[in-house]
């Protein structure tokens, strides 16, 4: 079924929701089952599994020489989708990314979601590589998440890249696509940042997921500019628990986002992880009730591996 189907079919009740990350080649299922399980409790009518983009590793070839290859450390993102989908009976939102996947790569992609029965696509344009400043696109591939939605919707049609195929009503994927309540981080201004959100919705976007923010201000002003420009797609807020002294740096960091002072003394002043861990439950308990009263679809939590602080912020709330 579709996120937005899911959406309707709610009438007003606000649903909860999870994105998991696969998990390191070599490493079995079961320890993302695990993770999982304690919160089928809360009946996600989908969960998010994301897709990690190309890096470089340097093989040591003896007499001092090194040879650079490109692997992925992450891999199976729809085998997962496929395994979670049939293990526990709810949708999956595999995510697609620009950044490493030519055009056609991505329609075989498509085409085996289409085989799995997975209606649901999370489109990203993707970091830089590892160790690289800019996004740099692939060579034969998108530059651009509004680029990735055309495609996208244009397989749904019967349009594929080199011919035209008897459109299948099945084939008409329910598009995700980011945004950011404290703007991209190559974004000029906020302004412009909505602006570009606006395009990905007019180019075929169904809704869309925000980045994690730990003010409740700063989304409410990101929906309501938002709908003031036109975009009417339902708006999924990210949710992540603060859990150890290092998010104060970390998050910042890689998200560029700003923390507030009442959260980051809190933490600072916690005498160990355990007891930030119980803050950020706390704050992220507090943070949900009010995006519930302001009549939010779905509370999205970005679990990255653990499920223990989100079990008991969901616990509060649902």
């Amino acid at each position: 079924m579709k996120i937005t189907d899911h959406i309707k079919n709610a009438n007003g009740k606000t649903l909860f929701s999870l994105e998991v990350v696969p998990p390191q080649k070599g490493i079995g299922i079961e320890d993302l089952y695990t993770n999982i399980d304690p919160l089928m409790e809360f009946k996600p009518p989908f969960i998010d599994v994301t897709t990690s983009r190309e890096e470089y590793i340097y093989i040591d070839k003896g007499n001092g020489l090194m040879e650079r290859r490109i692997t992925r450390m992450r891999p199976g993102t729809l085998g997962i989708c496929s395994a979670i989908q049939h293990k526990y009976n709810v949708d999956t939102v595999p995510h697609l990314l620009c950044g490493g996947f030519t055009k056609e790569e991505t329609e075989y992609l498509l085409v085996d979601c289409m085989y799995l029965g997975i209606d649901n696509i999370m489109a990203l344009r993707g970091d830089a590589m590892k160790g690289h400043q800019y996004f740099e696109p692939t060579e034969g591939g998108h530059s651009t998440a509004m680029d990735l939605v055309h495609q996208i919707n244009n397989l749904g049609r019967g349009k594929y890249l080199h011919d035209e195929q008897i459109c299948d009503e099945h084939n008409k994927f329910c598009i995700g696509v980011a945004g950011y309540p404290e703007k991209h981080m190559e974004a000029p201004s906020m302004n412009y940042d909505l602006k570009w959100l606006k395009q990905k919705v007019d180019a075929g976007a169904d809704y869309i997921v925000t980045q994690m923010f730990f003010d409740n201000k700063k989304f409410i002003e990101f929906v309501t500019k938002a709908r003031e420009m036109g975009i009417a797609v339902p708006i999924i807020p990210g949710i992540k628990p603060i859990a150890t002294k290092k998010h104060l740096k970390l998050l910042p960091q890689v998200f560029k986002i700003d923390l507030p002072e009442d959260l980051i003394n809190a933490v600072e002043s916690a005498k160990n992880n355990e007891a930030v861990k119980q803050i950020g439950v706390e704050w992220a308990v507090s943070q949900c009730k009010e995006l519930l009263d302001f009549g939010v679809p779905v509370l999205h939590f970005y679990s990255m591996g653990k499920s223990d602080n989100i079990k008991k912020v969901a616990g509060e709330l649902f």
